[in-house]
């Protein structure tokens, strides 16, 4: 048989043509598998690290994981892996041992050659912040490009966040956008959402806004999340009027900003709370147009801002507007009400408002008996007064602060102060306690009546229980008591000296 010629250059793995075969070493499933085993030894390193005790620990630290990390990959001649060194890292920063990382960081810099993966980086300044080291955070991010590592915006967005956590880390932040640019990171979105949310987070919603006027002129579209959570914000914050945060809706819808109905009951609350209930009406009057049903929340609010702008006009058309939606009003909703007819001095109304609501499935509370109470009072009606306070006690309503001072103003006010004493006596065994001014007035004109006597015996009291009179009482007192033999100088400084 005659062999063909061109075997000879076919056939090129013959031990004919060649001095040695290829070595089994240099294949790839080798280099494989000998990081494999690299990383076995090294894991097991450091699950004897956790397993040992203390004082172990502290002669199995950095030196002891590094060199084992180094000498395993030696021994399988490969080189050690950036996934390695993360593992090394992330144990480091399990066990909190920070001074352990430098010098694993300095050697990745100086004597590795791989190019270092940035969320090696990412994990580290996110644990450097979780452990308030908000400078070594800014440090490593600086120092990135030296690990041969092109940072990108991921890294930049995470030192952001942990520099607007805390107002005094708020000065570092241009310098951070102002380095990044020579670090060749391109400021995205993202960038911007970070730090909106960042700011409203430590309720700094005036830069927030300032952040998000930058990001539309940098082209970027408005995002309807971001313009929510500025909009829920508004109300944590003292930095912005409610003229600037009209101005601020307006200019989001023009944009295109679609508000959903959380963003207009947080529009209407914070227009309300700053005095704005006519303002707050308008925005309501926008969510109807939008074809959001406002809810009874929202109606409760608009009408405790136009009550207290005065614009009682607007009152009755509300609530009735309401009611022909279908909205049934809760118990917050009848108290703006009934609020809003006292100060018309329409008691008349008020009451037959708060008869009717037990029979519409409502029932009244305290805060509705003191409204009640005080319009009474004001209009010197203390029979009906009595009269609604005798009903609160029938219907277990209790009384509280307000109460007592409301009905106590009233009696004084109307020189009745034998029933003020009483209600008195009932306020300092619930250990409540008038105004200084009422209690020196009850003083003063039971001094004018010739109860003296009853007058210290009442101030005694309520100094036993650490309340201080006014001067007011202690003057009239003292002018009523001079004539008299029984009272001494002794018998003030016995009132004096208890506590």
């Amino acid at each position: 048989m005659v062999r063909n010629p061109l075997s000879k250059s076919g056939n090129k793995y013959l031990r004919k043509f060649r001095k040695w075969p290829h070595s089994p070493y240099k294949t790839s499933w080798h280099h494989t598998f000998g990081e494999q085993q690299a990383m076995q030894i090294l894991k097991k390193a450091t699950l004897e690290v956790a397993s040992s005790d203390q004082s172990q620990t502290q002669n199995l630290r950095y030196p002891f994981l590094l060199s084992t990390l180094l000498d395993s990959f030696k021994a399988f001649s490969t080189a050690p892996t950036p996934k390695a060194y993360y593992f090394l890292i992330k144990t480091l920063t399990s066990t909190s041992r920070l001074q352990d990382i430098a010098p694993v960081l300095d050697h990745v810099e100086q004597s590795e050659k791989f190019e270092t993966p940035e969320f090696i980086f990412v994990h580290l300044i996110r644990f450097y912040g979780l452990a308030d080291k908000v400078q070594d955070a800014l440090d490593l991010f600086f120092r990135i490009p030296r690990f041969r590592c092109t940072p990108t915006v991921c890294s930049l967005n995470l030192v952001l966040s942990l520099l607007c956590r805390k107002r005094e880390c708020l000065k570092m932040v241009p310098q951070v956008l102002l380095k990044s640019q020579h670090m060749n990171i391109r400021v995205e979105g993202s960038t911007f959402r970070v730090l909106i949310k960042a700011l409203c987070r430590i309720k700094r919603v005036d830069y927030a806004i300032k952040i998000m006027s930058c990001m539309v002129e940098d082209g970027y579209g408005l995002d309807d999340k971001i313009c929510s959570l500025i909009i829920s914000s508004l109300c944590e914050q003292r930095d912005l009027t409610s003229i600037e945060a009209l101005v601020l809706w307006r200019d989001m819808r023009k944009l295109g900003f679609c508000p959903g109905v959380m963003d207009y009951t947080n529009m209407i609350r914070f227009l309300v709370k700053e005095g704005r209930g006519m303002a707050a009406l308008g925005i309501m009057n926008q969510q109807k147009e939008d074809g959001f049903k406002p809810d009874v929340v929202c109606y409760t609010m608009v009408l405790s801002g136009i009550v207290a702008e005065g614009e009682y006009g607007k009152l009755e058309e509300l609530f009735d507007e309401m009611l022909v939606l279908g909205l049934i009003p809760d118990v917050y909703t009848y108290n703006v009400y009934v609020n809003g007819l006292c100060k018309q001095n329409n008691v008349n109304e008020a009451l037959k408002i708060v008869a009717s609501m037990e029979e519409l499935g409502c029932k009244p509370n305290v805060v509705t008996y003191n409204t009640l109470l005080g319009a009474l009072c004001v209009a010197g009606e203390l029979g009906k007064a009595r009269g609604i306070m005798k009903e609160m006690g029938l219907k277990g309503v209790g009384f509280n602060l307000h109460t007592y001072r409301i009905m106590i103003d009233g009696l004084v006010g109307k020189g009745e102060i034998g029933g003020a004493c009483l209600l008195l006596e009932e306020m300092l065994e619930k250990c409540l306690f008038p105004r200084t001014s009422t209690f020196d007035n009850i003083v003063f004109q039971m001094c004018q009546k010739g109860l003296t006597d009853e007058a210290m015996e009442l101030t005694q009291k309520i100094v036993a229980k650490s309340f201080v009179p006014g001067a007011r009482a202690w003057e009239a007192l003292l002018l009523n008591s001079l004539s008299r033999a029984e009272y001494s100088e002794t018998t003030f400084s016995g009132l004096l000296d208890t506590n």
